[in-house]
């Protein structure tokens, strides 16, 4: 059986921790090590206002969470960043930072606490800078929501209905890795100033408030971010926000899980960013070699959305949405739509992918009304339509694929590697060289996560590649 689960993504955590973030230690110019048996006792007593390139934080793993909520306005550089890590327990087991009964770290005075637990950018004391070469890592973070309160510079307080895990509300080449984001209104959350954000190897899951659309367990907006490795469970019971919303430049998600959420991707304009906005990266986003979950009955049947949501109009992302080498599984009884591109001004380049629904191949449609789709070498279950409604934009399709089953080794077990004989074997056709930077190296595997994906000039379909 293939699991899903946190596990596998807990080891790519510890590898990606071990290949990636060791050789920072030799670089860091002070350690420093919160814990029970460790020089510092209290968390609240880590010197967050002081930390300097090449400084780690280490906190490490104990029983009881950790109720501390903390501020970094710190700049490190490329090859000394500042590293906030946390050092799991026997087991395992990621320390716990909780916001409900949270207290500021000593000497800290910033605004705007009720908007996350950990934040980047945006105080008084230390003072205010562009945060730059940031690593969090390998903690948990949870429980930062309305109804539960903290201590900050104003007395005792409330989360608000935005609240998040971590908030970054400014800085650059932030990189937040092997985390676990949940029981948050937002799980994680940019704001316009950020650029050049990492999010990686982190399970984020169980965000979002009962009863509001507005809460998401990604919500982004900056100019450069890369998801990759990550594992997207639901949001809350109740909660109708999106899985991952991005309102960025230079948007690049590639080989996550994820399962659930009103959508599974939003990619929509920037509000606020004027920079984000006249990024050269900004009009296009690259999804690929993900596996993209929607359980039944689970809010929109819309998998992915492009373009805006707000307005004006000329300020929607027009694309194209690159949309290649991903595995679309959809357990819905009734219908399914693979795209909604907001306009005719819209477009999608859509090839290589496996979509697959459960029910009958007339459940599936390709486009909701609007945009352009080019739709060429894909495994589409037989009977789909390009719109349930009417079409008002257009579908053009040539060489795909159609059948009852792609040929998953054991899709009850959540196993969607390909057996041997599938249709989708050696049924792909090579990157166009408008992708010659955003080309498929890796792939989702159990029990590790992710390996090179094997090279092939007729690749398979989809996320996985048969050796």
């Amino acid at each position: 059986m293939w699991s899903v689960g946190v596990r596998a993504f807990g080891c790519l955590a510890s590898f990606m921790a071990a290949a990636v973030l060791l050789s920072a230690s030799h670089l860091s110019a002070a350690e420093y090590h919160v814990g029970p048996d460790q020089p510092i006792k209290r968390l609240e007593m880590a010197p967050f206002a002081r930390l300097q390139a090449g400084d780690l934080l280490a906190i490490h793993w104990r029983p009881d969470p950790y109720r501390v909520k903390w501020v970094l306005a710190c700049r490190g550089t490329k090859d000394k960043p500042i590293v906030i890590r946390g050092i799991p327990g026997p087991e395992g087991q990621l320390p716990v930072i909780e916001a409900d009964g949270a207290i500021t770290g000593t000497g800290l005075d910033y605004w705007s606490g009720q908007r996350g637990l950990i934040k980047i950018g945006g105080s008084n004391i230390p003072p205010d800078v562009i945060p730059a070469h940031i690593v969090i890592e390998g903690l948990e973070v949870r429980g930062a929501r309305p109804g539960r309160n903290f201590f900050g510079r104003d007395g005792l307080q409330e989360y608000s209905d935005a609240a998040s895990a971590i908030y970054i509300e400014k800085g650059e080449h932030i990189t937040i890795r092997s985390c676990r984001l949940h029981d948050c209104a937002n799980g994680f959350f940019t704001a316009p100033e950020s650029s050049e954000i990492l999010v990686e190897g982190c399970h984020i899951e169980g965000n979002g408030l009962e009863g509001s659309g507005f809460q998401h367990n990604s919500y982004t907006e900056a100019a450069g971010i890369i998801y990759q490795f990550n594992r997207f469970g639901p949001l809350r019971d109740g909660c109708g926000g999106t899985n991952l919303k991005d309102r960025s430049a230079g948007t690049v998600v590639r080989y996550n899980i994820i399962e659930g959420g009103n959508r599974q991707l939003d990619f929509v304009e920037s509000q606020e960013g004027d920079t984000i906005k006249t990024d050269p990266r900004y009009h296009q986003a690259f999804v690929y070699g993900n596996l993209l979950i929607e359980p039944n009955n689970a809010g929109n049947p819309q998998i992915v959305h492009f373009g805006g949501d707000s307005g004006p109009q000329e300020d929607f992302r027009q694309g194209p949405l690159w949309f290649y080498h991903n595995t679309v599984v959809s357990k819905r009884r009734t219908n399914t739509t693979l795209l909604r591109l907001s306009t005719q001004l819209q477009s999608a380049e859509v090839f290589n992918n496996i979509v697959y629904v459960e029910a009958e191949g007339s459940r599936l449609s390709i486009l909701d009304e609007t945009g352009t789709a080019r739709l060429h070498h894909n495994w589409l279950k037989k009977g789909y339509k390009d719109c349930h409604g009417t079409l008002a934009g257009t579908v053009t399709d040539s060489s795909n694929i159609t059948g009852d089953a792609p040929g998953f080794r054991d899709a009850a077990q959540h196993d969607f590697r390909l057996v041997e004989s599938s249709p989708a074997r050696h049924a792909g056709q090579p990157l166009p060289n408008a992708l010659a930077e955003q080309p498929v190296k890796y792939e989702l595997v159990p029990p590790f996560g992710f390996r090179k994906r094997p090279a092939d000039d007729r690749p398979d379909l989809g996320a996985f590649e048969l050796p």
